[in-house]
């Protein structure tokens, strides 16, 4: 077969373009690899001039939302190319604005051709015509399977099971005997157990959700893969109201529906922790300064202390600081320290090593002349440090700490000091 010209009697310069399909229902949908490789083979057999090749698996039902297909949109439009060749014509489009681009560059003389595995499609009323059809023909399709897949999953959740892999804790289970029959939930015999244990240390205990986490993972729970579980997946736990037994379907629609699987916990029990999670819950971002963070390692582990601000059921607040495990990646069993107790053996730590150098025992020293000038009893430097680690500003205590020349550690519950000495100079 001659290979096509323009009326010039030039080659057409063709771009080949692969796109994977991104329908699941779709079988018989051939691969990107096995798409380019039968494009070649025509290409080579009627001596076609492929001068690119643009592939990509990104979905055809949007306008404007492949990367591969608009490039070469636009080369086509600036002339470095003029003819398309792909596995057939839903490959290209199946949406109306996709399609109206193809037309329109056939309308200019800009695209000459576009050749699929069993058809061409050239410059002229019919056969635009047919292109329009065919690409029309793929999103109707589309729009009749997002129909039926919502239809189906109505009826799926009617019956009591919300679509996709249920939250960890359940697993979906098929009778082997029946493989015809439809997946059910049931409860999984190793995580189950672990997932109301979580919800019992707070609705029960009264602990915090990070406490909580750190429990749990003692306990041994474990995603599906056998990794250690991030805190964000059990805070998303500690939300997921499918435990008491109902669901709501999709995310956010206030569509409600009861579930036919066990729950593990009752919706008394479920509304417990929603509040006591409200009230655990961390201050507003910028409400609360931890001046200590970065500032400790974990004297086990050695990864860094982070202070945490909580408010229990009595109303009381306090800060405290703990190791942070790498976020959850190495397993630590070293205690907390209050942030009264940290700012304690801090004040004593400093105070030990300040007279280590002349030049801030001065500095301290005069600070104290100008404040015991009105005191009947005079304040040591032991507890004017303290006064400054608890009461001070934002930079003063920065000064008094980052004239340690060493490393704090948090041990036992206890800071410990590792240096020789306090800087020369407090700023």
């Amino acid at each position: 077969m001659e290979p096509t010209k323009t009326s010039a009697e030039a080659p057409l310069r063709y771009c080949l373009y692969a796109r994977k399909s991104s329908e699941s229902d779709e079988k018989q949908a051939m691969s990107i690899d096995s798409q380019i490789r039968e494009m070649l083979v025509i290409a080579e057999s009627q001596e076609l001039n492929v001068v690119d090749m643009r592939q990509e698996s990104k979905s055809a039902k949007a306008t404007g939302q492949r990367v591969a297909f608009n490039q070469m949109i636009a080369d086509i439009s600036e002339g470095l190319f003029d003819a398309i060749i792909a596995w057939a014509p839903d490959r290209l489009s199946r949406n109306a604005g996709d399609l109206a681009q193809l037309v329109d560059l056939m309308d200019q003389g800009k695209l000459h051709e576009i050749k699929t595995h069993g058809q061409i499609f050239r410059n002229n009323p019919n056969e635009k015509f047919l292109l329009m059809i065919l690409c029309s023909q793929a999103k109707l399709e589309n729009d009749n399977r997002g129909k039926n897949v919502k239809r189906g999953n109505r009826a799926c959740c009617k019956q009591g099971r919300r679509p996709g892999k249920p939250p960890i804790g359940y697993k979906l289970w098929r009778d082997p005997d029946n493989l015809n029959m439809r997946s059910i939930v049931k409860l999984d015999p190793e995580r189950a157990p672990l997932i109301q244990k979580l919800f019992a240390y707070i609705y029960k205990d009264g602990l915090s959700g990070r406490i909580a986490y750190e429990k749990i993972l003692e306990d041994g729970l474990t995603t599906r893969s056998g990794k250690i579980p991030p805190l964000s997946m059990i805070y998303r736990i500690l939300k997921e109201p499918f435990y008491t037994g109902k669901f709501e379907y999709p995310r956010g629609s206030d569509d409600w529906y009861k579930g036919s699987y066990e729950p593990l916990i009752n919706q008394r029990q479920f509304k417990k922790v929603q509040n006591a999670l409200m009230t655990y819950q961390k201050s507003p971002w910028g409400s609360k300064t931890f001046y200590f963070n970065k500032l400790f390692k974990c004297k086990k582990c050695g990864s860094g202390v982070c202070g945490e601000h909580h408010t229990n059921r009595q109303g009381k607040s306090y800060t405290y600081y703990k190791c942070n495990k790498f976020g959850g990646r190495k397993k630590c069993d070293q205690k907390y320290i209050r942030e009264e107790n940290l700012i304690n053996e801090v004040a004593t730590i400093v105070s030990k090593h300040q007279e280590l150098h002349v030049n801030v025992s001065k500095r301290i020293k005069r600070d104290l002349d100008k404040i015991n000038r009105f005191q009947t009893e005079p304040i040591s430097v032991d507890k004017y440090i303290r006064d400054v680690l608890k009461k001070g500003n934002s930079l003063e205590k920065r000064n008094i700490l980052q004239a340690l020349d060493g490393q704090l550690y948090l041990a036992d519950g206890m800071v410990t000091f590792e240096g020789k000495s306090i800087k020369n100079e407090i700023q």
